[in-house]
C-alpha cells in the first residue's frame, strides 16, 4: 500500500533465555565439522583439511550456546575475508582463543583439531626426494581464569627392530612398523619437522615415501644396528623431550604393529614438567 511502511520484527533468542536448573556445561559445541586449515610446514604453507571440535563452556543461567557463531569463528580464523589463509601457527592460535570467547561472551572454551600434513625427504643414499605423510593437530583449551594452554601433536611413524629377535637369532631379526605419538605443551613456537624428529631420531630408523635398492640396504642395516623395545622407543623420545625448554609438558605413546604376534605392543610415558 503506498505510503506504509514495515518494520521488522527482531527474531526470538532463544538461546540467550535464562535457564532455571541451574547447571552449567563444560562443553558444548560443534564436532566431527571437516574445514580447511593451513599450515607452515619448513618455509612452506600447506594447504589441508581438518576434523574440528570446537566447544566453550555454557554458564547455569543461558539456556544454550549460539552455535552459528561457532562456525562464523572457524570460518575467520582458517578463512579470512581477504581470501589469503593464514597458517594456523603457535601465534596465531594465541590470539585466536581470546576471540572466540568474546564471540560467544564466555569465559571457557577450546577447540582439537587434526589434520594430515606431509614433509619432503630426501632418501639417504640416492638422495631422490619425495613426500611422507604424518598425522599432526592442534589442541586448545583456555579455564575461567587462566591462561590459553596450546598442544602440538604428531603421529610418527617409524621402524623398530626387536633386539630379543636380534640376540637369540643366527642370521636376521624380526622388524616391524611402529607408530610414535607425540603430544606437547608448548610455551614457545616449534615447527612440525622439529617436533616429527624427536621421534625419526630416536626410532631404530626412520621412513621415507620413496626409496632404491642402495637406500633399502641402508635402512635395513641401520635398523639391525640400533635394535629397540617398544620400552626404549618410548624412554627415549621422552628423553628427549625432557631437554627441551619449550615443552612444559608431554606424552609419548608408542605402538608397535608386531610381525610375528598377534597382537601389537604399546608403552606410553607422560610427564608434567611445570
Amino acid at each position: 500500500m503506498s505510503g506504509t511502511t514495515t518494520t521488522a520484527t527482531p527474531m526470538p533468542d532463544v538461546q540467550g533465555r535464562h535457564d532455571p536448573r541451574a547447571m552449567p556445561i563444560a562443553q558444548v559445541g560443534v564436532k566431527n565439522l571437516r574445514y580447511p586449515i593451513a599450515l607452515q610446514v619448513s618455509d612452506r604453507v600447506q594447504h589441508s583439511v581438518g576434523t574440528w571440535h570446537v566447544h566453550v563452556g555454557l554458564r547455569a543461567e543461558q539456556k544454550g550456546a549460539h552455535m552459528s557463531r561457532l562456525l562464523a569463528w572457524l570460518d575467520g580464523f582458517t578463512q579470512p575475508a581477504d581470501g589469503y589463509a593464514l597458517p594456523a601457527t603457535f601465534e596465531r592460535l594465541q590470539t585466536a582463543m581470546p576471540e572466540l570467547l568474546l564471540l560467544l561472551e564466555t569465559t571457557a572454551g577450546g577447540f582439537d583439531v587434526r589434520f594430515p600434513f606431509f614433509i619432503r625427504k630426501a632418501a639417504p643414499v640416492s638422495g631422490l626426494q619425495s613426500l611422507m605423510e604424518y598425522d599432526g593437530g592442534w589442541s586448545l583449551s583456555h579455564s575461567a581464569g587462566g591462561a590459553t594452554e596450546i598442544r602440538m601433536i604428531a603421529t610418527v611413524p617409524v621402524k623398530s627392530l626387536c633386539p630379543c629377535s636380534k640376540e637369540v637369532s643366527d642370521d636376521g631379526a624380526h622388524n616391524q612398523r611402529s607408530h610414535i605419538r607425540l603430544e606437547v605443551l608448548l610455551n614457545a613456537p616449534m615447527a612440525w619437522n622439529e617436533l616429527v624428529r624427536f621421534a625419526e631420531d630416536n626410532a631404530s630408523c626412520e621412513l621415507w615415501g620413496l626409496l632404491k635398492r642402495s637406500d633399502e640396504k641402508w635402512v635395513t642395516e641401520r635398523a639391525y644396528a640400533q635394535p629397540k623395545f617398544v620400552e626404549d622407543l618410548v624412554r627415549d623420545v621422552a628423553l628427549a623431550l625432557e631437554r627441551d625448554v619449550r615443552i612444559d609438558a608431554y606424552a609419548v605413546d608408542v605402538t608397535n604393529f608386531e610381525s610375528i604376534h598377534a597382537h601389537d605392543v604399546h608403552a606410553r610415558v607422560s610427564r608434567d614438567k611445570r
